[in-house]
């Protein structure tokens, strides 16, 4: 069976691509993944705060050296922020030389400035695309969305013009006309999107009365929300889409590439089972794609977007109603 697709312009053997996690953090895993049969890893993400600290503490340790030797031991030490960009850019280097499939480097940041140059050093590391993950929570009441939007925009244009790789933006569901933002990704340059990210959301420890992380894994459920806007964008924008979040199996996978998908990342089911899930993941989806006398994941990449499904209205609004009078107790 013919598994290839095309995501942000590379040929990839199949749609499983190992999305941003620390599974990337380890070169003998990012081998495992590619012998599993992933067509691609992306690597964990840079963070602009990273990039920031350590031009500080670089600048600062200029100018303390200037006056006595000794002063760059009072300095913060870059590596402790994360693994520091210096380190991120080896582990890429490795990273492209331990396996064939494609690196997709990762870089994380909400506004435009300086660290955006960081993404032409991840292209000179090897990257054969980028993806640029704009994790930003609206919490101010007197910013508007248009500004958030714009700061996104922004971003997307100052990282273009610094790579000639291809870029995936990596959005959250959060955006009020998501459709159009997508089309002005698009028109800013952008090569692809990846629906969508997830907010971690924080727990409160009442007893000591501190917000504490509460990091939980997808489940299949997640899938959902990524299907139907694969679904609309897929018809509406010429764009590269992979989705990411709740694709566990090889059905959950199918039915990204349905809506649209052109990859679909998988992390959480990798963090469960191990790289060897990639390799029953596609043997699954070899033996459906047989049995319905598909000749290629192709042939029904986008078969059931937007454009394509008998009743549009089931995506949006109208299969509201009838889906809360179905609920029988």
């Amino acid at each position: 069976m013919d598994l290839k697709t095309t995501y942000l312009g590379l040929e990839l053997a199949n749609p499983i691509v190992s999305g941003s996690c620390p599974l990337g953090a380890n070169l003998d895993t990012v081998r495992l993944l590619e012998d599993a049969g992933a067509a691609a890893v992306v690597m964990p993400s840079l963070f602009e705060e990273e990039i920031m600290a350590a031009a500080t503490a670089q600048m600062e340790m200029e100018s303390a050296g200037a006056g006595f030797a000794e002063a760059s031991s009072y300095l913060p030490n870059p590596d402790g922020y994360h693994v520091g960009p210096d380190h991120y850019l080896d582990h890429l280097r490795a990273a492209k030389e331990a396996v064939s499939i494609p690196i997709i480097a990762s870089i994380n940041g909400t506004s435009p400035g300086g660290w955006t140059g960081y993404a032409k050093k991840m292209e000179e590391a090897g990257a054969d695309a980028l993806e640029l993950n704009t994790y930003y929570l609206a919490t101010v009441a007197t910013e508007p969305g248009s500004d958030v939007e714009k700061r996104t925009l922004d971003i997307v244009t100052a990282v273009k013009e610094a790579v000639s790789i291809p870029v995936a933006v990596k959005l959250s569901p959060f955006f009020s006309s998501l459709a159009n933002l997508a089309k002005q990704l698009e028109e800013k340059g952008a090569d692809g999107l990846v629906i969508f990210n997830r907010f971690y959301q924080p727990d409160l420890d009442i007893e000591e009365l501190d917000v504490v992380p509460n990091l939980r894994l997808s489940t299949a459920d997640e899938l959902r929300l990524r299907l139907r806007w694969l679904a609309i964008l897929s018809s509406q924008v010429g764009l590269s889409l992979a989705a990411t979040g709740g694709a566990h199996n090889a059905v959950d996978v199918i039915k990204a590439v349905m809506a649209g998908a052109h990859s679909v990342q998988m992390v959480s089911a990798l963090l469960i089972h191990g790289p060897e899930h990639v390799k029953r993941t596609l043997e699954a989806i070899d033996f459906w794609l047989t049995e319905h006398e598909y000749e290629s994941l192709r042939q029904m990449q986008g078969s059931m977007n937007m454009a394509k499904v008998p009743d549009a209205a089931k995506l949006t609004r109208a299969n509201y109603m009838k889906m809360l009078d179905s609920w029988q107790q």
